[in-house]
């Protein structure tokens, strides 16, 4: 997730662009440019590395004038946090200059073609191949929609690109599949961005361009075209958000705006990963070599929200493979953690840059076990550290409490658990595809949770006035019984304890009264009967119990006070929804006792000292 703006107009270009950059440096902010085409027919080209006011005094100290430019601020998902891999990208001659959002899937075979055909690369970037191929199909029609029709359907994967040429000074063309561009209408000029906030100091009316349409923009025209390029009719609407809210999308906390950005990141948490064509799971040639070593076992270490995902993530290896797991807090494996060569040690950190988990991951390395690292930044520090990464690819996060990077953790645990069950022969090809398929379906079964939100709301309400609250789970439920308590403790600062359903009797029981709601997880699993006696045992004692279960489930309404449903799925499949229920949850519990959501009191986003 990456912010882009292109401009077209009357006013100074580099200033415009920089203006909007700004406001897009939530969606990327590890490096930044800008092209423009220059009043001398030549595109020039300024990156840099860090946030936008490195990029600012780099464009003040030259003087480019220019009616037309593209600019990018990064959020690295391919290639190094480097001025070389930042965007634009150029083509070979500088007669063209790109930038784009999303993941090429087949980059590698296209650039293979390219510098067979004597093209030379300057980055290591998967979205450099795009001005090349855009130089190919320029160089045959001189026209650069042209060679955007052309070139889309070579292109798999995903994309918001921005494209002008030198020979076009005024033009603009972009395209969009799978990643999100909005026109901003102007007088006498007109934008293209990736979020509204952008250029909404400019103009409120703006056109959303839809999946594989292409526009076509100068200062003066705009026209919106199919992908076959065929000329379109698009409405044009107005924003009616002031700029403060922009910055969120319009909502009212970034936290919200990333619980529902969820659809977006699993997508991208997936994409690239899992193949359309045969149902296969598929990593970067480094971490297939580290699965494919015979390690004996596996040890997961993070902290907080991530330590929860590696709790699911040992339940889901445990039950996919024939390997035994153990999970540990990251500042207690780098003082006690297990000493085993022969072991797989993985770490899940959001930043990469989490203290105690780097110190993990050094230690595990010290007694010659190998390291997977699963984060949200390339470039970290965790990053370069361990033999291997894989990205969350869920785009920056600026709420403190983790949501979206959470259940971009639980899919890449589910994509290394089918994985690596394959390779022990622990689940069937049919089994296996089954799985895939029902991933493709989560963003469409996460959508269906934010139809049911007045229910959320009306049961966020009672939860308010609590002083505390129980969640429970069995299996898979469990952990995030935990993440649930978590999330409600650290934003509504209400106290709130995660326990396995059966551990109740064993202490917990003691601090139940009628004051203190039970949040009950329940999946018609092996458990499920199970789970119906321990919310038995809890309503003889007087508490409310609020069970989040499947759509279908009746048996459930004879037991629970109120109910929230995820959509009936495998178990697997319904933890993301059920987990977006409970961070919706917290949230509206944490807005109605009027708490600060995005910056709880005493925490911060990465935990970098000790």
């Amino acid at each position: 997730m990456c912010g882009i703006i292109g401009y077209s107009g009357y006013r100074n270009t580099g200033n415009v662009l920089l203006d909007c950059l700004k406001r897009l440096e939530y969606r990327g902010y590890d490096s930044a440019g800008v092209s423009i085409n220059c009043t001398d027919s030549r595109i020039q080209t300024i990156k840099a590395v860090g946030e936008i006011s490195v990029l600012e005094e780099k464009i003040q100290s030259q003087s480019i004038n220019g009616s037309c430019g593209i600019g990018h601020s990064r959020w690295a998902t391919h290639g190094a946090v480097t001025e070389q891999n930042a965007h634009p990208h150029e083509s070979c001659h500088h007669k063209i200059a790109i930038v784009h959002n999303g993941i090429i899937e087949n980059f590698k075979s296209l650039r293979e073609q390219l510098e067979y055909d004597g093209h030379h690369f300057r980055s290591n970037t998967d979205s450099e191949v795009i001005a090349h191929l855009l130089e190919v199909e320029y160089d045959k029609h001189q026209n650069l929609k042209q060679a955007i029709l052309n070139i889309i359907p070579k292109i798999k994967g995903s994309y918001a690109l921005v494209a002008i040429s030198k020979d076009e000074p005024n033009t603009i063309i972009a395209a969009r599949k799978d990643s999100p561009l909005v026109i901003g209408v102007g007088d006498n000029e007109n934008f293209i961005a990736s979020d509204v906030p952008a250029f909404l100091p400019y103009t409120k009316r703006v056109i959303f361009l839809e999946e594989g349409e292409v526009v076509e923009l100068t200062n003066s025209s705009l026209q919106v075209f199919t992908e076959q390029g065929n000329k379109k009719e698009s409405e044009i609407h107005h924003i009616t958000w002031d700029i403060k809210d922009a910055e969120k999308s319009g909502f009212d906390h970034y936290m919200l705006k990333e619980i529902y950005d969820q659809p977006e990141s699993i997508q991208e948490a997936l994409r690239g990963r899992i193949s359309d064509f045969d149902y296969s799971i598929s990593f970067p040639d480094k971490v297939e070599e580290i699965l494919s070593q015979p390690f004996e076992s596996i040890s997961i270490v993070a902290c907080g929200t991530s330590y929860y995902a590696a709790l699911l993530g040992k339940y889901l290896l445990e039950s996919l493979t024939s390997l035994p797991v153990d999970v540990s807090y990251a500042s207690e494996y780098r003082f006690f953690g297990k000493n085993n060569s022969n072991s797989l040690v993985i770490a899940i950190t959001q930043s990469g840059e989490t203290l105690d988990t780097l110190a993990a991951l050094k230690e595990a390395q010290k007694n010659g076990a190998s390291t997977l690292t699963i984060t949200n930044i390339i470039g970290s520090t965790a990053t370069r550290i361990s033999d291997a990464y894989l990205l969350m690819q869920s785009g920056p996060e600026i709420g403190v409490a983790a949501t979206k990077t959470f259940t971009s953790q639980i899919i890449i645990m589910v994509l290394i658990s089918l994985y690596l069950s394959l390779r022990y022969d622990e689940i069937g090809v049919d089994e296996f595809h089954h799985h895939i398929q029902k991933l493709k379906r989560l963003p469409r079964n996460i959508r269906s949770i934010f139809d049911s939100i007045d229910n959320i709301k009306k049961i966020a309400k009672k939860l308010s006035t609590v002083d505390s609250a129980f969640f429970i789970g069995r299996g898979l439920w469990y952990p995030l019984a935990r993440e649930g308590a978590l999330k409600l403790k650290e934003i509504s600062y209400i106290h709130a304890e995660g326990f396995p359903a059966g551990e109740l009797k064993h202490g917990p029981f003691a601090l139940l009264t009628n004051k203190t709601p039970v949040i009950a997880l329940l999946h018609r699993n092996i458990t499920y009967d199970k789970m119906l006696a321990n919310i038995g045992e809890i309503k003889a004692r007087g508490p409310i119990v609020i069970a989040i279960a499947e759509e279908d489930d009746e048996d459930i309404e004879k037991h629970a006070d109120m109910i929230l449903r995820y959509p009936t799925d495998d178990e697997i499949e319904c933890i993301i929804p059920a987990t977006v229920i409970l961070q919706l949850l917290s949230y509206y519990t944490a807005l109605y006792r009027d708490c600060p959501i995005d910056k709880p009191r005493n925490l911060a986003k990465s935990v970098t000292v000790e």
